[in-house]
Formats: C-alpha cells, sequence, structure tokens
C-alpha cells in the first residue's frame, strides 16, 4: 500500500507544481498581450498563493474529517478546472479571480500528501518519502518549462493553461482507482467512535491549544519567512533572465528546467540525511544555504555562471520536501492534515505579497537587488527552525531500524 500511496501523493504535487509554475513562467507573456504592469502581474502570483493560504482553513479540516483520499480528489478536480477556465478570461482581473479561485485547490494537495504519506511510511523511511513525493514539485516546474518552450511562443498562454488543467486528470484517475483511504486516519477515527467521542470536525482553534502553541507559532514563522524568500525569487527569475539578462523565453524555460534538476536532488539527497541526522538538522542547512546562495546566483552576470549558479541555489531548496514530514510528526494523527498545512500554507498565504512588493521594489532598484534581499529571510528562518523541538522520531528509529511502527498517535 505504501507505494501506491508513495506513487498518487507524488503524481498530485507533480501537477500541482505545474499548474503554479505555469503562470510564473507565462507572466512575460500575459503582461504583453493583456498590456499590464509589472505590479499588476504580482497581483496574479499573490492572488493563487492567498488562496493557497486560504485552504488550509478549510482543506486541512476535511482531510482529517472526512480523510485523506476525498480531500485530494476535491482539491485536484478544483485546480484543474479553474485552471482550464483561464483559457477564456477576457481581462487581468479575471484571471486574477480564476487564480485565487485555483489557489483553493492548489494549497489543499500540500497539507494532505503529507499526512498520508507519513502515515504510510514507518519513521525511519518517513523523511526520504516525504521528499521524493515532495520533489515532484521540480519535475512538475520542468514540466511546465517543457511545456512553455514547446507552446508558449507559438500557441499562446491561454493554450498552456488549457493543457495544464486537463492534465490534471491524470493523478485524479490514479488516486481513484489505486490509493486507498489512510489505514491511520481509519484507526484512529474508530477508536474515536468506540469511546463515544466522534471527532465530527477539526477546528483551526485545537492547533493553538497549550500543548501545540509554540509549535504552530514557530511553525508558521519559519514557512512565512522562507517562503516569502522562495515565492519572492522565484516569480521573478524568469523575469529577470528575460528582462535584465537578455535570454529568449524559450532559452529561459531552458534555464529553469536545469534550475528543478538540481531541486530534484537536493530533495532526495537532503530526505535521505534526513533520516540519519535528522530533518530539523538538515532543514537548518537548506536554509542556510538557499540564503547564501540565492545573492551569488542573482547578482551573477555571464550567462555560462546563470547557468551553473541556477542548480546550485536550486538544491539547497530542499527545505520545502523536508517541511513535509517535520510539521506532520508534530501533530497527532487528528490534526495532523490540519497542523501541517496550517504551518505551511498559511506561511504560503503570507508569502503572497512578496511577489507584489519586490515587483513594486524592482521598479526603482532593478530586480536583482531586490530579490537578493531575499537571502536574509532565508536565514532568519533557519534561526526559527531551531527554536523547534528536535524530530519526534529521530531516536525511535535508531532504536528500530527495522521500521516497527509506534502507536499512530505517536506517528
Amino acid at each position: 500500500m505504501k507505494w501506491r500511496v508513495l506513487i498518487g501523493c507524488f503524481l498530485s504535487y507533480m501537477f500541482d507544481a505545474l499548474d503554479i509554475l505555469v503562470l510564473i513562467i507565462s507572466l512575460p507573456a500575459i503582461k504583453e498581450t493583456m498590456q499590464i504592469s509589472t505590479t499588476e502581474a504580482g497581483f496574479m502570483v499573490t492572488a493563487t498563493l492567498l488562496g493557497i493560504g486560504v485552504s488550509s482553513l478549510v482543506m486541512g479540516g476535511l482531510a482529517d474529517t472526512l480523510g485523506r483520499r476525498k480531500a485530494l480528489l476535491l482539491s485536484l478536480a478544483t485546480f484543474g478546472v479553474l485552471t482550464i477556465a483561464i483559457a477564456g478570461v477576457t481581462d487581468w482581473k479575471q484571471l486574477l479571480v480564476l487564480r485565487f479561485l485555483a489557489g483553493l485547490g492548489l494549497g489543499g494537495v500540500w497539507g494532505t500528501v503529507a499526512a498520508q504519506v507519513n502515515e504510510a511510511w514507518p519513521p525511519h523511511q518517513r523523511a526520504r518519502a516525504t521528499a521524493f513525493v515532495l520533489s515532484s514539485f521540480s519535475i512538475g516546474s520542468g514540466l511546465a518549462a517543457v511545456l512553455a518552450a514547446c507552446l508558449l511562443k507559438t500557441y499562446g498562454w491561454r493554450v498552456l493553461f488549457v493543457i495544464s488543467g486537463a492534465l490534471v486528470v491524470i493523478p485524479i484517475i490514479y488516486v481513484w482507482l489505486r490509493v486507498p483511504e489512510s489505514t491511520v486516519w481509519l484507526a484512529e477515527r474508530k477508536v474515536s467512535r468506540d469511546l463515544l467521542a466522534p471527532r465530527n470536525s477539526v477546528t483551526i482553534k485545537s492547533l493553538f491549544a497549550a500543548d501545540l502553541l509554540r509549535k504552530t507559532l514557530l511553525g508558521t514563522t519559519a514557512s512565512a519567512l522562507a517562503l516569502t524568500a522562495y515565492w519572492g525569487a522565484m516569480t521573478w527569475l524568469p523575469t529577470i533572465l528575460v528582462q535584465e539578462h537578455g535570454l529568449e523565453p524559450s532559452t529561459m524555460a531552458g534555464f529553469i528546467a536545469v534550475m528543478n534538476v538540481g531541486t530534484f536532488i537536493g530533495y532526495n539527497l537532503f530526505g535521505w540525511l534526513a533520516d540519519r541526522i535528522g530533518k530539523r538538522r538538515m532543514i537548518i542547512i537548506s536554509l542556510i544555504g538557499c540564503g547564501l546562495m540565492l545573492p551569488i546566483y542573482t547578482f551573477a552576470t555571464d550567462k555560462t555562471a546563470l547557468l551553473l549558479l541556477g542548480p546550485a541555489f536550486a538544491f539547497f531548496i530542499a527545505f520545502v520536501g523536508l517541511f513535509g514530514s517535520y510539521f506532520a510528526e508534530l501533530y497527532p494523527t487528528h490534526l495532523r492534515a490540519s497542523g501541517a498545512g496550517f504551518c505551511f500554507n498559511v506561511g504560503r498565504g503570507i508569502s503572497a505579497f512578496a511577489p507584489l512588493l519586490l515587483g513594486s521594489v524592482a521598479v526603482s532598484v532593478g530586480f536583482s537587488i531586490s530579490i537578493g534581499f531575499c537571502g536574509a529571510l532565508f536565514l532568519l528562518a533557519a534561526a526559527v527552525i531551531s527554536l523547534l523541538p528536535q524530530d519526534v522520531d529521530l531516536h525511535w528509529a535508531y532504536q528500530n531500524p527495522k521500521g516497527v511502527s509506534p502507536t499512530s498517535e505517536s506517528i
């Protein structure tokens, strides 16, 4: 069962990434055809990330109440349909609304897959399994870059959105036919019914109970800092490569695809190491690496240096994959999807303003300088993570190398 869960969650998050990156890669073309400013273009990414942030208040609760599988299918269907609908917009404000609504579905995927993978895999393999699933973001990003390189110049960005939305049927079919409901979630629900204390609903208030308050606040703060830096940088990197370095859109898409090779390798290597020396420790190393490499990359001027430094910076973005397994372990089963999703997606919601702010600042100082400041935010995020607990299952995993699972509430 764990392999079917792994494949289903991998595919789901891969197409989640494809949908997000298609907009970012298409921004230069959308700006040109709709005759909008850089600030207005930034609003589109902001709307997407705001929708993702709001989704954590809804989809996480659905995953903990109705089940992981149903919530995942609902999330996929939501953003797939709304992405296709973007092809019919007549002005940028309509696109803005549809991106916000699509974000509601996009945000539901992360917390659900993080919870489901953590519940399907034993503790001593959990970080690498979750990191592998979330490394699919780099595959989806690379696929978006390849599709853009093949279609954007000839057929335009509207066709790109139609194809991206239609492809979501692939994970929907696989999850529907092959991925079962989480046995840990089902067992927890059964125990609740047997004790005559069913948890019919999950409230956000539960995440701020005395024993979880510190974890929720610090986890959300770390996510907000790290993801503000990430989205602030990644939203405008394609524009930087085109406007400040003179790359053709098809060449820019190739540079982005190469960067995602570094991301994929980093996710999986960091995940493998996290199962051995600790998730929190590897998250801190990842964030420090991003903080140091981002300014070096953005201030490079030679195209060869940009091509080589891009994957080097992207290698350290592995913290996103490690957040999944680490945050999920901080919460008990009945709050796992809600808690992990809240920390990550509220952080993404806060980061929604990064593209807008950086776009506005870039008008005065240029994109390279404004994005260089994001490196400091990565370093601040590393400091916040250091205040959170050590890995919940690290000591247990060393003492139980064969992965005989503890009670579901300690997973």
